[in-house]
């Protein structure tokens, strides 16, 4: 009798655990991609493995398209072809350089995904030099093959020719926001209906945290307080947010403080008055996109570009005596910035 009362106990103790499952009220799913962290929070009381293994396919699919940092992906194919021939693109890869055309002329060149050879040459990307400042001499003979004018289209983006074969391109200043996209896409496509995508703080929202709220609520962090205080909180729904910022990738010499965002008219890091910009749009990349841009920009024209296309953008700059001093443009108020 003893043994059934504790075969009995063990069998209760099994289903309530398996009950509680049952009811959690989100997935979790995170792991990392693009060297940083992605974090998935699904509002779905029961786990999938599979959408767990979908989501760890689409990123390694990403990465055989776009990571400098994987030789034999298709933009390091691209990026070695020196023979000046037409080259087909994926529909993926076509996609995301249609996007990001869009972006460069919107921009005026602020945004350019031809800075491979810049990045590179100041120790940022693949080359593994050390992070130092280039002669001048160096950089100008960079500069005569960068520039999204040194690429040809087709008509449909289906195709891409270089102008020069030492163009280097580098996605990165869009790479996690596309990102974000694609396992957005993912996910609506398997019915999922509310989430949240967050990958190295590029954001993208669907549907409802609860019932009974808006959305989700996204954080938008003091550039001063390592990431831990938010200076200000936006509910989100089926739309993404995207920050860049010169606190989060950059080396010191001299005191002087170079950050990881090259202007690609200058070949020099962003050296202005912004530290941070979060821009918001219902496509990541393009949040993405533009928040590189306006980094690039400096304060003033940065103002009159956000100005004229009325963007949803918070930014944060360093006063004359150093103050961080933060900016909401009237679309992000109007958004819900608060």
């Amino acid at each position: 009798m003893r043994i059934i009362k504790y075969l009995f106990i063990a069998v209760i103790a099994f289903l309530i655990i398996l009950y509680l499952e049952h009811k959690k009220p989100y997935q979790i799913i995170s792991g990392q991609t693009f060297g940083t962290y992605y974090t998935i929070k699904i509002r779905s009381p029961k786990d999938s493995k599979f959408i767990q293994h979908l989501i760890k396919e689409e990123f390694a699919k990403i990465d055989e398209e776009m990571s400098v940092f994987n030789p034999h992906s298709e933009i390091s194919d691209i990026n070695r072809e020196t023979s000046g021939t037409w080259i087909a693109l994926s529909p993926e890869l076509s996609n995301l350089f249609k996007n990001a055309h869009q972006i460069y002329k919107m921009s005026n060149g602020a945004f350019d995904p031809t800075t491979g050879r810049l990045i590179n040459l100041w120790g940022f990307g693949t080359s593994g030099s050390a992070q130092k400042i280039p002669e001048q001499t160096e950089i100008d003979e960079v500069l005569k093959t960068t520039g999204f004018d040194k690429i040809d289209f087709d008509k449909n983006y289906e195709k891409l020719r270089k102008k020069y074969p030492e163009t280097m391109i580098n996605l990165s200043a869009i790479a996690k926001g596309y990102g974000v996209d694609r396992i957005a896409d993912l996910l609506k496509k398997n019915d999922y209906k509310n989430f949240v995508i967050e990958i190295g703080g590029e954001v993208y929202a669907h549907g409802k945290r609860a019932e009974e709220t808006k959305g989700w609520n996204i954080g938008i962090v003091n550039p001063e307080n390592n990431n831990e205080v938010n200076a200000f909180v936006i509910t989100l729904k089926n739309f993404a947010a995207a920050t860049s910022g010169d606190y989060r990738n950059f080396f010191y010499i001299d005191g002087k403080k170079y950050s990881h965002t090259i202007d690609p008219k200058t070949g020099y890091p962003a050296e202005n008055t912004l530290t941070s910009v979060t821009v918001f749009d219902k496509s990541c990349a393009k949040a993405d996109g533009l928040a590189t841009a306006i980094m690039s920009m400096g304060e003033k024209k940065a103002n009159s570009f956000i100005k004229q296309n009325n963007l949803p953008v918070v930014m944060f700059t360093k006063g004359e005596n150093g103050e961080l001093e933060s900016w909401v443009s009237p679309a992000a108020r109007a958004l819900g910035v608060r």
